[in-house]
C-alpha cells in the first residue's frame, strides 16, 4: 500500500498538471499512479501506456522507504485490509489518489465511489473491476483524476456563477482570405485567384498528413453505426471514409504528376473512440484499406472521461461498481498525435502540413488544396476553412479577441454559437449574433472546423508544456434557475480547434493564424441531424437542415455549378427550386457526381468537361483519371467509370432512358436506419453504365459504342 502520510505531504504537487512539474533526477524514486515518480519534492512526470507503470516497476515499489507498505493509515477508514488486498497494485494506487483527492478537499464528494464496500468475499470481482476501472481513467488523463477533477470543480462553480470566459476580450470581425470558385479574378486581399490558389496548394500536397476526427456514432442522425460508414450519396453508394480516401489518393497521384516522385505517400489518422474504433477498423478491412498500402492508415483512439453528477464534481456512478463515462471531444486529437510520437516523426520526414477533417461533411475536400496553397503563400501556422454563417446558426464563428489590458493575450480563435450571442451582446450596439443587412449573414465568419496546420509550429507548439492538451470547458444542463443540479451529468469537454490558445501560449506574436473563406455551396453542408430535427428546423424557416438528405442533395447541387463553370447547359438549383421530399427540401435534379478519381481541382473540370446539355431529370456519375466528355447530351442516367491508363473520350453521346427517380419512404415503414434518416429510397430503373479496365487509348461516340484506338 502507499504510505499516506508521506504520499499527503505530496498531494499539493500531485494536483498539478503533470506538464507544469519540471523534471528533476532522481535516485530513490517511488512509482505513483499514472506514472509519476517521486523522490521527497521532486516529482517527473511519465507517460506511459495504460496500467503500466505500477506493474511493470514492482523493485521500485519494494526498496523504497515511501513505497507500498501493510498500513494504509487513514485508508482504513473507508478500506478494510481484506477488500485493500483483492486489488492490484495498480488499483490500489489510483485509489490511493481518488481518496487522497477527497482528504485534500475536506469533503467526502467521492465517498460514494470507495465507501461501504461489502466485507472480503462478497462482491469482490466487482470491487477489482471498479478499481481497474479508476487505474484506467486516472492514468489516461494527464496529471490523473486529481487533475480532473480539481479543474472539473473550478469549471462548474464559474458555470453555476455564470462568469463570463471573455470578460477580458472584446470581439471584432477579423481579417482573413477568401476564394470563390466561379470568381475568374484573383482577390484583392488573397492576391489569388481560386484556380492559381488550388494550382499552389498542388506543390505542397506530397509533403501533407491528413487526420480525420471521427469519435462519434451517428445517433444524432438516427443511426446506431459509426458516421464514416454512412452514404454520402445514393448513386454510388460510396460511404463518407471512401469519399474521404479517394480524395486523398487523387491528391497522392497529383503530388506524383507534379513532383516525379512515385514514392510518395500522403498518410492518414484516423482518431477513432471506445465508441467507434472496432467498426472503423471492420469498415476498413472489410474494404481492403479503401486503396490506401499497408501502413498508410493508422488509427489513435481516445479516452473517455468521468461523467460527473453535481457542481461538486461527483463522479457520476452508472452502477454501484462502475463510473458513468463520456467522450471527452475532439480536442484529444493534439494530444494523441503528440502522445503516440507521430507528429515528431512527420516533422523529421520532412511532411510540412497537417490537414484535420471532420467525419460527415463531404464538400469541405474540395477546399483543401486551394486553402493549403493560402497557407503556404501566406506562411499561416493554422488557416481554418470558413463559409458564411447565418446569424444564430448552430455553428462556431470566427472572431478576433482584443485583450482589453494585453495586447499579446490577443488572437484570432473559434467562438462557439452558445457563447458568441452572449459575448456580442455585452459590447458595441448589444444587438448580439445578428445578421449584416447587408449581406444578410453574420459579419463573423463560420467555421467549418477543417484546419490546416504547418507542421514545424505545430511540433513546437505540442512540445510546450501542454503537450497538445487544449483548454476545456463544461457545458452542463441544469434542472432550474438555482444552477445546483444537473438534468444529467455533464464532463469535461476539449475542442479541436482550441489549438490556437496554445500556439500563442508556445510562440507569442509570432504566431501567425488565418483563416480562408469559401461559399458555402462549395465547401459545407455537414450531416449532423436527424429526418426530424431537420423537418422541424425547416418549419420554423431554417434553411440548413443538416441531415443525411440535405447533405446528399447539396453535393449534387455542388457539382451542377462545377458543371456550369465548364459550359455544360445545366440547371443548377436554386433555393426557390427546392422540393420537399420527407419534409426536407432538396434539389430535383439532375444529380451529378464528380468522383475524385475523376478531377479534384477546378483545372481539370474545365479540361476534362467541354459542351453539352443535362436535363434536370438526368443522373451523372464519372469516374476515371484519363476521361474527357464533350458534347455531351444526357436525358437519363449515365454512369461512366475508367480504370488506370485508361485514356477514354465521349463525344457527342446522347442518352435517353429511364434513370433514375427518388421514392418517399410512407410514414411509419419498417425500414433500415440508413433508408429511415433519409426518408427515401432512390429507384434505379435505366441507366447507361460504360466501364473500361483495360488500359488503352479509347473513343465513345454517339451511340455509346466503345472503340479502342491502340
Amino acid at each position: 500500500m502507499v504510505n499516506f502520510t508521506y504520499a499527503a505531504q505530496l498531494l499539493p504537487l500531485l494536483l498539478l498538471s503533470p506538464t507544469s512539474i519540471k523534471s528533476s533526477e532522481n535516485k530513490n524514486s517511488v512509482v505513483l499512479a499514472n506514472g509519476f515518480t517521486a523522490t521527497h519534492l521532486n516529482l517527473r512526470p511519465s507517460f506511459l501506456p495504460r496500467g503500466g507503470s505500477l506493474d511493470n516497476n514492482k523493485s521500485a515499489l519494494s526498496s523504497s522507504a515511501s513505497a507500498v507498505e501493510s498500513d494504509v493509515g487513514p485508508a482504513m477508514e473507508v478500506i478494510s485490509q481484506g477488500n485493500w488486498d483483492l486489488l492490484s497494485d495498480r488499483g490500489k494506487a489510483a485509489l490511493s489518489r481518488l481518496i487522497l483527492y477527497d482528504m485534500s478537499s475536506g469533503n467526502d464528494g467521492q465517498k460514494h465511489v470507495y465507501g461501504e464496500w461489502p466485507e472480503a468475499g462478497v462482491q469482490d470481482e466487482e470491487k477489482c473491476k471498479l478499481a481497474e476501472q479508476i487505474a484506467d481513467l486516472d492514468g489516461s488523463y494527464p496529471g490523473g483524476l486529481p487533475a480532473y477533477l480539481s479543474k472539473a470543480k473550478t469549471l462548474l462553480k464559474e458555470s453555476a456563477d455564470g462568469t463570463n470566459p471573455f470578460e477580458e476580450f472584446e470581439a471584432s470581425v477579423p481579417e482573413g482570405e477568401s476564394l470563390s470558385f466561379e470568381e475568374p479574378n484573383a482577390n484583392p486581399h488573397t492576391g489569388m485567384t481560386f484556380t492559381e490558389a488550388e494550382q499552389a496548394g498542388l506543390t505542397g500536397i506530397g509533403d501533407t498528413v491528413f487526420v480525420l476526427v471521427a469519435g462519434g456514432l451517428g445517433e444524432r442522425l438516427g443511426y446506431s453505426g459509426i458516421k464514416l460508414s454512412l452514404e454520402t450519396n445514393l448513386c454510388t453508394n460510396k460511404c463518407y471514409l471512401e469519399v474521404y480516401a479517394k480524395y486523398i489518393q487523387a491528391m497522392q497521384r497529383m503530388a506524383h504528376l507534379k513532383t516525379g516522385k512515385d514514392h510518395i505517400r500522403i498518410p492518414l489518422v484516423i482518431m477513432t473512440s471506445g465508441d467507434t474504433d472496432p467498426l472503423t477498423r471492420q469498415l476498413l478491412k472489410d474494404n481492403n484499406n479503401f486503396g490506401f498500402d499497408e501502413g498508410q492508415v493508422m488509427i489513435v483512439k481516445q479516452d473517455k472521461v468521468c461523467a460527473l453528477k453535481d457542481g461538486n464534481a461527483g463522479l457520476s456512478m452508472k452502477s454501484k461498481w462502475e463510473i458513468e463515462t463520456k467522450p471527452h471531444g475532439h480536442g484529444d486529437v493534439h494530444h494523441l498525435l503528440y502522445r503516440e510520437g507521430l507528429v515528431d516523426k512527420w516533422y523529421n520526414e520532412g511532411k510540412k502540413h497537417v490537414i484535420f477533417l471532420q467525419d460527415t461533411n463531404a464538400l469541405v475536400i474540395n477546399s483543401v488544396l486551394p486553402t493549403l496553397g493560402v497557407s503556404i503563400a501566406k506562411k499561416f501556422h493554422m488557416n481554418s476553412i470558413c463559409i458564411p454563417r447565418l446569424a444564430g446558426e448552430a455553428a462556431g464563428a470566427i472572431a478576433r479577441l482584443e485583450h482589453k489590458t494585453d495586447p499579446e493575450k490577443s488572437l484570432v480563435i473559434n467562438v462557439e454559437y452558445n457563447q458568441l450571442d452572449p459575448l456580442l451582446s455585452s459590447q458595441g450596439d448589444c444587438k448580439g449574433d445578428v445578421a449584416d443587412p447587408t449581406t444578410g449573414y453574420s459579419p463573423y465568419p463560420g467555421n467549418a472546423n477543417n484546419i490546416v496546420i504547418e507542421m514545424g509550429a505545430y511540433a513546437k507548439t505540442l512540445r510546450g508544456e501542454d503537450q497538445g492538451v487544449v483548454i476545456e470547458f463544461v457545458n452542463p444542463k441544469y434542472k432550474d434557475e438555482t444552477r445546483t443540479e444537473f438534468k444529467k451529468p455533464t464532463r469535461l469537454e476539449c475542442m479541436m480547434q482550441d489549438i490556437p490558445k496554445l500556439f500563442q501560449k508556445e510562440m507569442g506574436s509570432e504566431a501567425n493564424i488565418g483563416f480562408t473563406m469559401f461559399d458555402r455551396w462549395f465547401t459545407f453542408s455537414p450531416a449532423k441531424n436527424s429526418l426530424e430535427a431537420g423537418v422541424e428546423d425547416v418549419g420554423k424557416g431554417g434553411t440548413a437542415p443538416g441531415t443525411m438528405s440535405s447533405a446528399e442533395s447539396d453535393k449534387y447541387i455542388q457539382n451542377q455549378r462545377k458543371l456550369k463553370f465548364a459550359g455544360v447547359d445545366i440547371n443548377v438549383t436554386e433555393e426557390k427550386d427546392l422540393v420537399q421530399i420527407a419534409g426536407i427540401p432538396v434539389t430535383p435534379g439532375p444529380r451529378v457526381i464528380l468522383c475524385p478519381g475523376f478531377a479534384i481541382t477546378q483545372q481539370e473540370v474545365v479540361e476534362k468537361i467541354e459542351g453539352g446539355k443535362i436535363t434536370d431529370r438526368s443522373t451523372l456519375v464519372l469516374e476515371g483519371e484519363d476521361l474527357k466528355v464533350k458534347n455531351l447530351d444526357l436525358d437519363g442516367a449515365l454512369v461512366i467509370r475508367t480504370g488506370h491508363d485508361c485514356d477514354v473520350t465521349v463525344d457527342g453521346l446522347v442518352v435517353r432512358n429511364t434513370g433514375y427517380d427518388l421514392s418517399e419512404v410512407p410514414e411509419g415503414a419498417d425500414v433500415p436506419e440508413e433508408v429511415a434518416i433519409r426518408g427515401y429510397t432512390m429507384n434505379k430503373s435505366e441507366a447507361m453504365e460504360i466501364t473500361i479496365t483495360e488500359p488503352g487509348k479509347y473513343h465513345i461516340g454517339a451511340d455509346g459504342e466503345v472503340n479502342k484506338l491502340e
